[in-house]
């Protein structure tokens, strides 16, 4: 799939001033051209990740699939243009080679070699250009390469708290580039690693955005251009491009079904730039004042003036205004006073058996519709109004990515919720805030309870109280719990949350006793997992299962 670039006769070219030869576009394989699949060398258990769903019927995992449509679909067309290259990019015959460079364009910050290989021209023409700024890039001569032109660009500096910047400023690197190929007239482009360790960008992560970037744009510019050649210079570089690319450039229909549980939750939008949801303007359109019912002459006689607009509007107009708590203030204020202390006089008289064996308040009558959207509109409007940080660095709960429907997953680490040192009313805010963008539709929850036995849990009447608060809508969904590690300890309370908190929640948990098991449900690149998972997970399958590299994340079946 890849030469080396001592390994590369000259077939036509001319030997460089560095002693290296120039490489010809059809001297480097096309990527379509390629005999590796990435699922020749896969795993066993990942052969067909697709297995039916046990809270699906079997009927209807017959007839559905797996649902999934590819968000990089197969496209020979675009294959064609893609290459992968061992090699420094100014030794090929390409129409631009992709210079790293920092904002002052300096020889020492540049791509190692290439002004070695261009000679002092390019130097002396960069420090005319006036610098770039980070995501930019500009155009110059290439001088003694074999290439017609250099495009410079400036990478970003990377930092955890800042990636969604990283990420983008760097995506726009890659797009820019594309850009001033165009612009300038030119078809075929060698692309280096638009990073530097120096700027501590990570190079599997870093590899996702150029690859996204560049099919993305393809997509779109097709037409325009003939040759993208991805060049690698170390071992590891080259490995992470040969198992990325069949992701976003998928060569036949297998690759394509493997790549849609292998490919990250984010891959962003049409330009392969991340999308904020927060930052996102939403636009709420005007209602349907067109919708009306044919208005008769008796209609418009009968009725006085005020009533005749009203007439015209069906009752679905006005449903569209009324949510559940203003319902319920229609209700005469006597009889809602009077069904309040019946409640309350309800749940002082009866026997509270739960509280009493140390299980919490269980007591009292289930809450309506109108009362459960109040109370959670109001633990979420508090949640919006104050900073949770602290809440959120325990990682106690967080965002993964998608399982193998596609559905949102919601993580939660059971050992990290810890009593003695948590605000258990600021972590119900933070649960509100952070459960509120996915039980719009349906989800997933994993929840790894490995080491996780030793520690004091929440009563049953606690978590009655944060159902009531997340509300009806998160009830229905919920598509499945899945539980890692399960013990005899959490296998019963879960059987007491059947009976007495939410039989239709805690029906759809799924035990999961080890983690090969848990990533046919959710794959592997979709969940961020703590190494005490690992290290549990080893230590209860023993020899058997899998071996996992805490390191670098990877598992691996055991012989």
């Amino acid at each position: 799939m890849y030469r080396a670039g001592a390994a590369t006769t000259n077939r036509g070219g001319m030997p460089t001033d560095s002693g290296d030869s120039v490489v010809t576009l059809d001297q480097v394989p096309r990527w379509s051209d390629s005999e590796f699949r990435s699922y020749e060398n896969e795993d066993s258990a990942f052969q067909n990740p697709y297995f039916p769903d046990p809270l699906t019927s079997a009927s209807e995992g017959e007839n559905s699939g797996n649902g999934m449509v590819s968000r990089f679909p197969l496209d020979h067309d675009i294959n064609s243009k893609i290459y992968l290259w061992r090699g420094n990019p100014w030794n090929l015959e390409v129409d631009a080679v992709v210079n790293s460079t920092n904002e002052n364009l300096d020889e020492a910050h540049s791509s190692p070699g290439l002004h070695a290989a261009a000679g002092p021209g390019l130097a002396e023409e960069c420090a005319t250009l006036g610098g770039c700024r980070t995501g930019m890039a500009k155009v110059t001569s290439a001088y003694d390469l074999p290439a017609r032109r250099v495009i410079h660009t400036v990478g970003p500096k990377y930092a955890v708290k800042y990636h969604t910047a990283a990420e983008n400023a760097l995506s726009h690197c890659y797009r820019s580039c594309l850009e001033l190929l165009i612009d300038n007239g030119l078809q075929s482009i060698a692309m280096g690693c638009i990073y530097t360790e120096a700027k501590n960008y990570p190079r599997e992560p870093a590899a996702h955005v150029a690859i996204r970037t560049v099919r993305r744009f393809l997509e779109k510019q097709k037409d325009k251009i003939y040759a993208v050649v991805f060049c690698t210079t170390t071992a590891s570089d080259t490995e992470i491009y040969k198992r990325l690319l069949p992701l976003y450039f998928p060569r036949d229909k297998l690759e394509e079904e493997v790549a849609i549980s292998k490919l990250p939750a984010d891959v962003g939008d049409e330009n392969g730039e991340t999308v904020i949801d927060e930052r996102k303007i939403r636009i709420k359109p005007l209602p349907n004042l067109k919708k009306s019912v044919p208005r008769s002459p008796q209609a418009s006689s009968d009725l006085p003036v005020s009533d005749v607009g009203l007439a015209r509007r069906d009752s679905s107009y006005l449903d569209s205004y009324l949510d559940p708590a203003f319902m319920s203030l229609i209700k005469d204020p006597d009889q809602r006073r009077r069904e309040q202390w019946e409640k309350a006089a309800q749940a002082r008289n009866s026997w509270n058996f739960a509280k009493i064996f140390g299980y919490g308040d269980l007591g009292g009558p289930p809450l309506s519709a109108a009362e459960e959207y109040s109370l959670h509109s109001r633990y979420l409007a508090k949640a919006n109004s104050l900073n949770l940080s602290d809440i959120a660095e325990m990682k106690i709960v967080y965002r993964g990515g998608v399982d193998s429907e596609g559905r949102p997953v919601m993580v939660v680490v059971g050992a990290h919720f810890l009593l003695r040192c948590l605000d258990l009313e600021r972590f119900v805010l933070y649960v509100v805030k952070e459960f509120e963008p996915l039980i719009q539709k349906p989800y997933t929850i994993v929840y790894f309870h490995s080491a996780a036995s030793l520690q004091m849990q929440p009563d049953l009447g606690w978590m009655k109280r944060l159902e009531q608060i997340l509300g009806r809508k998160h009830q229905r969904n919920l598509h499945a719990i899945y539980v890692l590690h399960p013990t005899f300890g959490l296998k019963a309370a879960i059987f007491a949350m059947q009976l007495v908190v939410d039989d239709m929640v805690w029906k759809k948990v799924v035990y999961v006793d080890r983690l090969l098991q848990l990533f046919r449900y959710v794959p592997r690149e979709q969940l961020t997992i703590p190494d005490f998972v690992f290290q549990h997970d080893l230590e209860v399958n023993g020899g058997k299962g899998v071996i996992v590299d805490p390191r670098t994340k990877y598992v691996y079946q055991r012989p």
